[in-house]
Parts: C-alpha cells; structure tokens; sequence
C-alpha cells in the first residue's frame, strides 16, 4: 500500500520499507481482511455419501490436488471439508466469512439438496458446483460432457464388433451425471439399431464394491452379453472382479470400459480403457470461475470435452 501511495513522501516511503525489510515484516492478510471484508480462502466441500470406512475416490483426490495448486497460484488459501449431503454445510461458510467463495465437489443425489443451493444463491452466496446442468437448479456449473463421454466408449465397442453392450452404474434423476452417460450409450445403441435392453442396466454409485455387485447382477439376468459400459473407473474394476470371479476372460469374454482415469486405471489387470476428464483444466476453471464470481464478473456454465483412453480391457 504504500508503494503507491500519494500521501507518502518517497523518502519516507522508503525508510519504512528499508525497515520491514529489515525486520522480515510481512503483511497480515487476516488483519487486511478487516478492512475487504475478504479472507482470501475458498472452501473446498467434498461430499461423499459413501461409508466412513471407504477410500475417498481418487477421481476427487486428483482433482483437490488441481484444485489446491490453482488457488495457490492465485494465492488464495483453500480450506477443504468433507461433508454429508445431510449437514448444513450451506449456512457454515461465507455467511460467517470464513470463505470468500465455495466449490462443491462430489457425486451425489443431487435433487436431495436442490432447497439448499436454492438458499446460498438467495444469499449472494459466490459457489461453483463440479457436476452437471439441472433443469431449475441455481448456481454455476463446470462439468465433464459425460452424454459425448458415454458415446465415445459405445462406438469403440461397436467398433470392435461387441453388440450385446451392458451399462453399469445408476442412471435416475438423481444422479445426473451417471444418467448423462446412460443417454450417450443408449444413443449410440439406438443409432446403430440396437435397442438398449432394460435388462442390461444394472445400478451402482461410485464404490468398487457397487461393480461388483452390478457385475454380479448382470450375470445372473440370463441376458448375454459381450461388453460393460461403466458409469466409473471404480465401478468398471469391481465389474471386472466380478466376471473374473465367474471364470470369464476380460476383454476376450467380456471388454469393459469405465469412466474417468484416475491413476490407477492403467494398472489393474487387465489395464482399463477409460473416458477421461481433465481433471487439471477442472481444477483451473473451478478456481478461475468462482475467483470471477467474486469479483462480480459473470461466469457461464461450462462442459469440458473428454477423451477415450484406450488400454486393453
């Protein structure tokens, strides 16, 4: 401040910045806050519905390792809390000015929280959500094209002549992005004048254990099939565990495709071809779009193109 100061003469400007120097002063952002009325932090909430017990899915791990680097770039600090969608996380944050802005991040039953989204934008909450464009929902939103997602990894599979395709992972209202993929897969299927099968969509979340259990009801619905679409990475590998418990061969019975690339896709046997997301350019525009937010610029929804990774499952 006084660097630029008018009311400062420039001799005493410098002898006072001689001494700071001096002395290894240096500013206090939490007292400059006082005066903004900004701490200069973001809050990272993190939901996941899953038991405590479980590992956080590394999809989210690579993107707060994105995310905590863009806000140090900016030099923002980044507060992180994991929470239940059940929890008033929604009245915690900048309404106390622990947070200048909020990213929300996680899969979740999305209409189970609508009425709480509704109120940090009445409140003139700054908030960015990772996930997907609902009808009549507030707030602003980046996300991952998972319709165009889904679509790549069917036509890969019609390509390589599989025609009996299953679809692992949930698809209601509920869990948009799961349903975005659904639609891209059921798409393609009809585009090539395959019917998708009721049959051959099996419910599942996020966990590993959720593929298993898909595989395994996938198995025993009688109907054939020669290829798994996954709603995630996490799902694709408990599908697989599935088939292999089973005596099936991936991919010479049955190929497998899942969704995301966290990083240990390329190493579970057999390697995983997946959709990925950019999780880095995520974590950019995540940081970007609710910084703008807070300095009153306007920010628009935004869909991130995916790429197939193609390994040998």
């Amino acid at each position: 401040a006084l660097r630029n100061s008018p009311l400062v003469r420039r001799e005493t400007r410098e002898r006072i910045q001689k001494f700071a120097r001096e002395l290894h002063y240096r500013t206090d952002r939490s007292a400059a806050g006082l005066r903004t009325r900004r701490s200069r932090t973001l809050a990272l909430l993190l939901f996941e519905e899953s038991p405590e017990e479980a590992q956080i899915n590394p999809f989210f791990l690579s993107m707060l390792g994105h995310i905590t680097r863009a806000a140090a770039r900016r030099k923002f600090d980044l507060l992180v809390s994991f929470q239940q969608l059940s929890d008033d996380w929604h009245t915690d944050y900048e309404v106390c000015n622990r947070a200048d802005g909020l990213i929300l991040l996680g899969y979740g039953d999305y209409l189970s929280y609508a009425d709480r989204l509704r109120q940090l934008a009445e409140t003139d909450t700054h908030f960015v959500i990772w996930g997907p464009v609902v009808e009549n929902q507030p707030g602003h939103y980046l996300c991952c094209d998972n319709a165009l997602g889904a679509r790549l990894a069917t036509q890969h599979l019609l390509r390589l002549g599989r025609r009996n395709i299953a679809f692992a992972g949930s698809a209601s209202d509920n869990y948009p992005e799961f349903q975005l993929r659904y639609r891209g897969y059921a798409e393609v299927l009809r585009e090539a004048s395959h019917v998708p099968d009721a049959r051959l969509q099996a419910d599942a979340q996020s966990l590993e254990a959720d593929g298993y259990r898909a595989g395994t009801q996938l198995l025993n619905s009688g109907v054939k099939f020669d290829a798994v679409i996954a709603a995630s990475d996490l799902i694709a590998m408990g599908v697989i565990h599935a088939l292999q418990d089973r005596g099936l061969t991936v991919p010479r019975d049955v190929a497998v495709v899942g969704f995301d690339d966290i990083a240990s896709a390329a190493h579970v046997n057999p390697p995983l071809t997946t959709v990925r997301q950019d999780t880095r350019l995520a974590g950019e525009l995540l940081v970007g779009n609710v910084i703008k937010l807070i300095e009153g610029e306007a920010v628009d929804s935004t869909l991130i193109a995916p790429q197939l990774v193609v390994r040998a499952s």
